[in-house]
């Protein structure tokens, strides 16, 4: 059996704060900021990742249980449930790398926050979808229902042009993968809430539909295949989540290892067998 360690939210902030203000003056171009990509890692330490629960922790546990060890790979699994501390704890050291992520969202975060994570590896897709407990089919979604989004900007835009996809929404020429709720052109009677990822699922009995990442809707019990009212298509779609460190780091042997093992027959089949079609893999270099 696989042992995950979960933070407490609070714990974790706390630390990632203290960190992070030690190291708030660097910039991409200070040296300081980065880390020495000359020191070589102890290949016998274990590789700390951090991961969300679903599928995230999921996949590494795999590796952990069945693959790690024949490759020589120490392997540590933190789960966090949600999208800031994986960055801030990969960027002070806490851990030595993540995996929850895509790379709009990560571009976002690293312009805003001062951080210097990079992409290892593509490992999955998770499609978003658009759920309800009141209604069976999109067509049911009418004017005057109320339809909740995720609140972080990748996300929400992701989540505009998943409900104009669909022809619920209307957006304005030229809004892309940042659109917001001001970039909508004809809502069609509809009305948005804003709420964090991790909070929509359970948000599904007080609106009238809500837009979930995959990863949250599998662990509230959804089967976005089979749920979903409407599901991202995963044909050219740039929303592939990767293992991740912070720059310097792409080259530590133990990185190296997991995201060799991330790309294998093996977790392939994994995802293929356990999720179903909700989550496929998206094995490639990150562009």
């Amino acid at each position: 059996m696989r042992k995950n360690i979960k933070l407490t939210a609070a714990a974790a902030a706390a630390a990632a704060a203290l960190s992070l203000g030690l190291t708030a003056c660097g910039t991409a171009s200070d040296p300081a900021a980065k880390s020495d990509s000359g020191a070589k890692a102890d290949e016998s330490k274990a590789l700390v990742v951090a991961a969300s629960p679903t599928p995230h922790a999921d996949i590494l546990g795999y590796i952990k249980d069945n693959l790690a060890k024949k490759a020589g790979l120490n392997l540590e699994v933190k789960e966090f449930t949600d999208y800031v501390l994986p960055n801030t704890a990969t960027e002070s050291g806490q851990v030595d790398a993540n995996f929850f992520q895509h790379k709009p969202y990560l571009d976002d975060f690293n312009k805003k926050n001062k951080t210097h994570i990079v992409p290892v590896v593509n490992v999955h897709l998770e499609p978003l979808g658009l759920y309800s407990k009141k209604s069976k089919d999109i067509k049911e979604i009418k004017a005057g229902q109320t339809i909740a989004v995720p609140n972080d900007t990748t996300n929400e835009g992701r989540a505009l042009k998943l409900l104009a996809d669909n022809g619920l929404i209307t957006l304005k020429d030229g809004a892309g993968t940042d659109a917001k709720l001001s970039d909508i052109k004809d809502s069609k009677g509809l009305k948005f809430k804003e709420l964090e990822a991790a909070t929509l699922p359970r948000a599904l009995n007080d609106v009238d539909a809500a837009v979930i990442n995959g990863n949250y809707a599998i662990e509230a019990g959804l089967e976005p295949a089979q749920d979903s009212l409407a599901l991202e298509k995963a044909d050219g779609n740039p929303y592939a989540n990767f293992l991740a460190v912070k720059e310097g780091n792409e080259k530590d042997a133990r990185v190296e290892k997991l995201a060799k093992l991330l790309n294998s027959p093996e977790v392939k089949k994994f995802i293929d067998d356990k999720y179903a079609g909700s989550i496929v893999a998206a094995f490639g270099a990150v562009k």
